[in-house]
């Protein structure tokens, strides 16, 4: 199949995204379940400072979407960024990013399946988790399967969940400072932030750990951009979804961070229980706890279905560049009747839908816990092509002058890379990331050599 034919079989996608559908998911895109139960434990860190921390990663989020957005607002029919790493770095990038990413997104999937089946036991502690994630995994890829408009519903309605969850624990912070509201820990008030501050209160080695955790509260950021491709109006929905994101930092991470620290001590925090169930619960919210875990686990939700979405994309999109017997044979490249990629969709389902067994395999599942650990790691690395593949873009014929342009290029492409090898040096700091840090360094070193041999010619 030539190149033009190729295209125009790609570009039958349906376009069944409305900009009500991108606008809310990308707000609850840059919103991790991490916040909702790991806020207890980032603040207990590095104390306020962790709203700078926030604020800084999400900056550089930021900056990197601008470098996708700039790239796919000048060629809205692709479905994936990685295009643009092989459009600009060559074919050994882009066959290593492709696959890393898409295996990345599966190990992802199978991360949120698990935690899918530990908040549904939160109710029904006797139901086996097995059954629980199949379940769930089979009523998500439906939904992707029916048509893409039915997957903007859904996600539409799982992100307006966690979008009027952080809404409430503001204006709760805002109601209880403005009444002097008593607490077990004081009076609800601004000077709880204040109180004791330090940049480093618990030594500069935290702050820097901070780093990490937050950056893997921002992952699948880009899921934005991928959504966008099948919009009506690629190039009027995506700037708008972009440029709205530092706001939406700002307001759903710092906002839900200050409230918390206004409400309790910061100093006070438990590590281990999430502030939203004490926060809620202080105010009289005795079943907080059952709330909190219904945002999660259709935060959760959320994120697996977002992973069916890019998966099966992202897999659709290998069996058209790099073809081999096993994507022909399932017929991966091809669409439904409702234009989806119902094949590619699948395959990556049954592959997610492994965690069910792997799980309740002793040995075999502290490997897995490794190579999910070490797929974070490989994310970084393709970030970083990405920013390399956006400075090609610049100097190639490509390149429009009158398009969504990230500012200060120059400056700011290099400035974000560097941050990102800084967050992934970061990973060797801490115990509990270590061994992922080498299994995605392993990775990146041996798939990447096998890749450019590959593609020696």
């Amino acid at each position: 199949m030539n190149s033009e034919n190729k295209h125009k079989k790609k570009s039958k996608m349906e376009r069944g995204l409305t900009n009500r559908h991108v606008q809310v998911m990308a707000i609850a895109g840059t919103i991790g379940t991490g916040l909702f139960l790991g806020a207890g434990r980032s603040i207990s860190l590095t104390g306020p400072s962790i709203v700078l921390v926030y604020m800084i990663t999400g900056g550089f989020m930021y900056l990197m979407m601008r470098a996708i957005g700039e790239m796919l607002y000048q060629d809205p029919e692709q479905h994936t960024f990685i295009n643009f790493i092989t459009r600009y770095l060559g074919k050994g990038w882009g066959y290593f990013s492709v696959w890393s990413y898409w295996l990345s997104v599966v190990f992802i999937g199978m991360a949120e399946i698990t935690a899918i089946a530990h908040y549904v036991q939160f109710w029904f502690p006797s139901w086996p988790s097995w059954l629980i994630q199949v379940v769930f995994l089979t009523i998500l890829g439906l939904v992707n399967l029916i048509a893409v408009k039915i997957f903007g519903e859904v996600e539409f309605w799982f992100a307006m969940i966690k979008i009027v969850a952080i809404l409430a624990m503001i204006a709760t912070g805002v109601f209880l400072v403005l009444t002097g509201f008593e607490t077990p820990y004081g009076s609800a008030s601004l000077t709880n932030i204040s109180e004791q501050f330090s940049l480093f209160p618990n030594g500069g080695m935290n702050f820097v750990m901070a780093f990490q955790m937050v950056f893997f509260a921002y992952l699948m950021i880009e899921f934005i951009g991928v959504t966008t491709s099948e919009t009506k109006d690629p190039r009027k929905v995506l700037p708008k979804a972009v440029k709205e994101i530092p706001l939406r930092i700002i307001f759903f991470y710092g906002g839900a961070l200050l409230a918390i620290m206004s409400i309790i001590p910061w100093h006070e925090l438990s590590a281990t229980d999430s502030p939203f169930v004490t926060v809620f619960e202080l105010v009289g919210l005795k079943w907080a706890a059952a709330l909190i875990n219904f945002v999660v686990l259709t935060s959760a939700a959320s994120a697996l279905n977002s992973t069916l979405y890019s998966t099966g994309r992202h897999l659709y999109q290998i069996a058209h560049d790099s073809p081999n017997r096993f994507l022909k044979a399932i017929k991966a490249d091809t669409l439904s009747r409702h234009n989806v990629p119902q094949n590619a969709i699948i395959a990556s389902a049954v592959l997610i839908g492994f965690a069910a067994f792997i799980n309740v395999l002793p040995g075999v599942s502290d490997a897995f816990a490794l190579i999910t650990a070490s797929s974070s790691g490989v994310y970084i690395a393709i970030y970083i092509l990405v920013m390399v593949a956006h400075l090609k873009y610049r100097k190639s014929k490509d390149f429009m002058a009158d398009g969504y342009l990230m500012p200060q290029y120059r400056l700011l492409n290099p400035l974000t890379m560097l941050f990102f090898i800084f967050v992934f040096g970061t990973l060797f700091l801490q115990e509990s990331t270590v061994m992922g840090a080498r299994g995605s360094a392993i990775w990146i070193v041996a798939f990447g050599i096998y890749s450019q041999w590959k593609f020696r010619k």
